[in-house]
């Protein structure tokens, strides 16, 4: 009897030992997955940042100088979408031009008509 009890703990640690292991691995997994994820996230920041700086840019630009890029531009990395959807509103849309069914950034200016002396 005495050897069959050796058989059985040595089944049980086998079996704890190969959970152990299991475990150990989906931890070593989740590790990497959660690293992956945090590098495409400041991959996705920084790219945000630069499209705020292309759009802070455009929000610079007088009325004339809106009317002359009114259309979708290539900037880089990015596709600048600008219309005039009323006399006096400037509606600038930034997308990736790698992925241009998503909109990253969008505003609209306000712009007054140059006034006629």
């Amino acid at each position: 009897m005495s050897g069959s009890r050796r058989g059985f703990a040595l089944l049980e640690s086998l079996v704890a030992l190969t959970i152990i292991t299991m475990v150990g691995v989906n931890v070593v997994l989740l590790g990497q997955s959660t690293l992956r994820s945090e590098h495409q996230a400041s991959a996705e920041e920084l790219s945000v940042q630069d499209a705020d700086r292309l759009l802070t840019a455009i929000s610079l630009l007088r009325r004339g100088e809106l009317d002359q890029r009114i259309g979708r531009h290539e900037v880089g990395q990015f596709t600048v979408d600008i219309q005039r959807p009323e006399p006096v509103l400037y509606r600038v849309a930034i997308v990736r031009t790698a992925a241009p069914a998503r909109e990253l950034l969008v505003t609209v200016l306000f712009r007054k008509p140059d006034s006629a002396s």
